[in-house]
C-alpha cells in the first residue's frame, strides 16, 4: 500500500442521486474535499452522478464520472483510474455502504487502494449500534441508557 506522502491520485465517492435525508451538507463537504486535495497538488477523481450539485462542477475534480455510486460501478473505475487512495467520507450513507461493499469484494487489496481517512473497521463499528455503544463505553463516553433489541419481544 502506499503511504500516505506517497499519495498522488484520490478517488472520492459522492452522495449519488438526491434521496431524502442526504442533503446539501455532503455536496458541501465533498467540495470542500476537493479543494483541499487540489491545494496540496493530489490529483482528483470524483463519482457522483447528480448533476445538481456544486461537486461535479468541472472546476471541482480533475475528473468526473456522473455514474452510479454503486460497488460494480465504482470498481471499474478503479480499475482505469488506479487511484493511490479513496474517500468514503464525503458522500454520506451512499459511500459509506459502497465503500464497505468493496471492501468485502476485496477490490482495495486487489488494486492496492488505501482507505482515506475514517477506516472500514470504525464505518462497521458505527454502523452497528450495539458495537458502536461498547465502543463509546470502553472510550468513556457518557451516552444515555440503552440496549440493542432484536425483536419487539425484547424491546418490550
Amino acid at each position: 500500500m502506499p503511504k500516505y506522502k506517497d499519495i498522488k491520485k484520490v478517488l472520492i465517492i459522492g452522495s449519488g442521486g438526491i434521496v431524502i435525508a442526504q442533503a446539501a451538507e455532503f455536496d458541501y463537504s465533498g467540495s470542500q474535499c476537493l479543494k483541499a486535495l487540489r491545494e496540496e497538488g493530489i490529483e482528483t477523481i470524483l463519482v457522483n452522478p447528480n448533476v445538481a450539485t456544486i461537486q461535479t462542477s468541472m472546476r471541482m475534480a480533475d475528473k468526473i464520472y456522473l455514474e452510479p455510486c454503486i460497488p460494480e460501478v465504482v470498481e471499474k473505475i478503479i480499475q482505469k483510474e488506479h487511484p493511490d487512495g479513496i474517500l468514503l467520507g464525503f458522500g454520506g450513507q451512499t459511500a459509506l455502504n459502497v465503500g464497505v461493499q468493496l471492501n468485502q469484494r476485496g477490490v482495495y487489496r486487489r488494486y492496492r487502494v488505501q482507505v482515506l481517512g475514517t477506516s472500514i473497521k470504525t464505518i462497521d463499528i458505527t454502523e452497528d449500534r450495539l458495537l458502536f455503544k461498547e465502543a463509546m463505553e470502553e472510550a468513556k463516553v457518557p451516552i444515555p441508557l440503552s440496549n440493542a433489541a432484536f425483536s419487539s419481544d425484547e424491546a418490550l
